[in-house]
């Protein structure tokens, strides 16, 4: 189980470094084709690869990320499913405007053949 739980940890960590490094393209190969990606406070969700890509894409085209924080990472294995929870922090830029953020990343991996894509993101 402890190899389990380091595989999606690297998963999760893929996803955050490579849109933090402005790598939005490089998130296709870590979602699922029908990824779920539900808005704070349950405001909304968009479904799919493509949709989750274009969320990123805006983001890291119309942002700077002065500081990414994240801490208390969990993460749970149960057969081929695995769920991470997270603390996070940031500071970030987007129109001439500052912005203060914090809160809580969930996420659901599925396991597919020897790696794990994310299945459902959650910001709440």
């Amino acid at each position: 189980m402890k190899d389990e739980r380091e595989d999606v940890a690297s998963a999760i960590h893929g996803i955050n470094e490579a849109w933090l490094a402005g790598r939005v393209q490089d998130l296709a190969a870590m979602v699922h084709d029908e990824i779920v990606m539900v808005f704070p406070g349950f405001a909304g969700r968009i479904q799919g690869r493509d949709a989750f890509i274009a969320g990123f894409r805006d983001f890291c085209e119309n942002a700077i990320v002065h500081q990414f924080v994240q801490w208390g990472h969990q993460i749970d294995v149960a057969g081929g499913t695995a769920v991470v929870n997270f603390g996070y922090e940031m500071l970030y830029e987007r129109s001439a405007e500052r912005y203060h953020a914090t809160g809580r990343d969930l996420w659901v991996f599925a396991k597919h053949g020897t790696g794990w894509l994310a299945v459902v993101a959650y910001d709440a």
